[in-house]
């Protein structure tokens, strides 16, 4: 089959097609005479599995070093599996990243309309420079008290 057929079929286009090749995640097709990329039937299973993983979080780097072991005849299950478990983690750790930065955006935007009721029209409020700092998606300390001045 064809690059254009082969892209239409799996859903990506025949730039992916050629970067999986690039990378080695896809063989180099044959030639026709007119020098056209012919696949084998078994190249839209392979794109398909491609798109399967990076669509599961497995990167093309990844995919790379996967692929290559079971073309060489091996297993790679257990890899597979350990790199899962390894992205569920971390996917754990964003999740917690993400509930905490909620709630301080939650406990802040409390403490802003505060603020703002108790600011006079025309008034700067100082949101931003009482705004908590915050480093590797965690506050680093409270809100910083600054006297009133012109600001954000």
């Amino acid at each position: 089959m064809r690059s254009g057929e082969l892209a239409r079929q799996s859903g990506v286009s025949t730039d992916t097609l050629r970067h999986y090749e690039r990378l080695g995640l896809l063989s180099l097709p044959q030639r026709t005479g007119g020098n056209y990329r012919e696949y084998p039937p078994a190249s839209q299973q392979r794109v398909e599995l491609i798109r399967r993983a990076l669509a599961i979080g497995f990167s093309l780097s990844e995919l790379k070093t996967i692929l290559a072991v079971r073309d060489q005849g091996g297993a790679p299950c257990l890899h597979v599996c350990e790199l899962l478990r390894s992205k569920l983690l971390a996917m754990d750790q964003q999740i917690r990243n993400l509930a905490s930065l909620r709630a301080e955006m939650n406990r802040l935007s409390r403490e802003w309309d505060k603020r703002l009721r108790q600011t006079k029209p025309g008034q700067v409020a100082l949101l931003l420079e009482n705004a908590p700092p915050r480093s590797n998606g965690r506050v680093v300390s409270g809100p910083r008290t600054l006297p009133k001045k012109k600001g954000l």
